[in-house]
């Protein structure tokens, strides 16, 4: 695997190795994020770790840094794209080549992390987004709200775009160079970022697939897409799809400008 020579050329100190930075966006994950942090700093030892820490009202913060992360705090809670998007920017001023992200809450495995890589460091994909219901993470069970809500712009993404996605929420992704920039450009959505993001790059020009990896079911806290906000959810996405859409040509120029065809 590639992954595997990539670390071997990192610990030669191999300076054409790509800098890599994994961004945890979370809130109020205190009895979670340590185990996180740990497992990403142990699969990927060269990578660096930044948590953005969303306003949390516990001792994310705090634990995270013992972990081993790099905390950028929110001192207002921004939503979760916002959380996302500033560690977007961290990366672009830090100079760091792939992004990865995800969770805070433990549903996606650091173990899984190099899955979601390689097709970043290859070259083959500027957007990798780990599938929960692919190959090996077929089995992930879900409730019927929530998949029909993922088939649902499942189905408006292919519409769109006319590629097939089969978990277009998942916020377990790999990002390249070029979507970090297109993603820190001030049109990141600040709350729900899912399938408006996979219509933003394609209609952008970049590269994506999906890769299958496995996921745990959450075990307690509140996910952010439960209750009335479900509903609050499938109409904003709506709205937002279509914004993006509007946008189309202005997307392809922003990232033509930084890399000339």
């Amino acid at each position: 695997m590639l992954w595997a020579e990539l670390l071997q050329s990192q610990t030669m100190s191999d300076q054409s190795s790509p800098r890599i930075l994994v961004v945890i966006p979370c809130r109020n994950e205190a009895e979670r994020i340590r185990p996180v942090v740990e497992s990403v700093r142990s699969t990927l030892g060269t990578a660096d770790v930044v948590v953005v820490d969303d306003d949390s009202q516990d001792e994310t913060a705090r634990i995270a840094c013992e972990a081993g992360a790099t905390v950028l705090p929110l001192v207002v809670n921004l939503g979760y794209g916002s959380a996302l998007e500033t560690g977007y920017l961290h990366a672009l001023r830090g100079g760091y080549a792939i992004v990865l992200q995800m969770d805070g809450d433990g549903q996606h495995l650091a173990e899984q992390l190099p899955a979601i890589l390689d097709p970043v460091v290859r070259g083959e994909a500027d957007v990798v987004i780990g599938s929960r219901y692919l190959g090996g993470g077929a089995t992930y069970e879900a409730s019927f709200a929530r998949r029909s809500g993922q088939h649902l712009f499942a189905w408006l993404v292919r519409l769109a775009t006319g590629r097939r996605f089969t978990d277009p929420t998942s916020g377990f992704q790999a990002l390249s160079k070029k979507a970090i920039t297109l993603f820190a450009k001030g049109r990141f959505p600040n709350d729900y970022p899912d399938a408006d993001i996979l219509l933003m790059a394609h209609l952008a020009g970049l590269q994506m697939r999906e890769v299958p990896v496995q996921m745990k079911v959450r075990e307690s806290g509140t996910s952010m897409h439960g209750g009335l906000s479900a509903w609050y959810y499938v109409v904003k996405m709506l709205l937002s799809m279509w914004i993006v859409f509007l946008n189309r040509q202005e997307l392809r120029k922003e990232i033509e400008d930084v890399y000339p065809t």
